[in-house]
């Protein structure tokens, strides 16, 4: 095995273990925000249905699911969703962008963990 070989293993392992590391911060985050909702958290490991569940926190239709398999359509429904998400639990709509939406990890870590309480959907007019 020559050093570039190596190099390449190295790189695919961290790779692996950076995204494995993703994943499960984002199950035990959604764990925790579903959990606190009244929802099961285990609805946080499967695919789809958590998009599902997350619909419902933010008092969308589950209808939108079908929107997020549109390209360009599911990043404007993912935007509002997590604004939605974020009203839900008494958090700015700047918080659900830049929170939720952009370092969503970080944001929905808060949310399970921190002290924010869910309130439930904000009324739309």
């Amino acid at each position: 095995m020559n050093n570039h070989d190596s190099t390449s293993v190295f790189g695919l392992g961290l790779g692996f273990g950076s995204g494995l590391l993703f994943a499960v911060l984002t199950v035990i985050a959604l764990w925790k925000v579903f959990t606190k909702t009244g929802r099961p958290g285990w609805a946080a490991i499967i695919p789809i249905y958590n998009a599902y569940t997350l619909l419902k926190v933010a008092g969308r239709s589950g209808w939108w699911l079908l929107l997020l398999l549109i390209p360009l359509v599911n990043l404007v429904v993912a935007i509002v969703v997590s604004i939605d998400v974020a009203k839900a639990f008494g958090k700015s709509g700047a918080f659900g962008f830049f929170g939720l939406f952009v370092f969503s990890i970080i944001g929905y870590l808060v949310l399970g963990f921190g002290n924010a309480r869910y309130t439930g959907p904000a009324a739309r007019a």
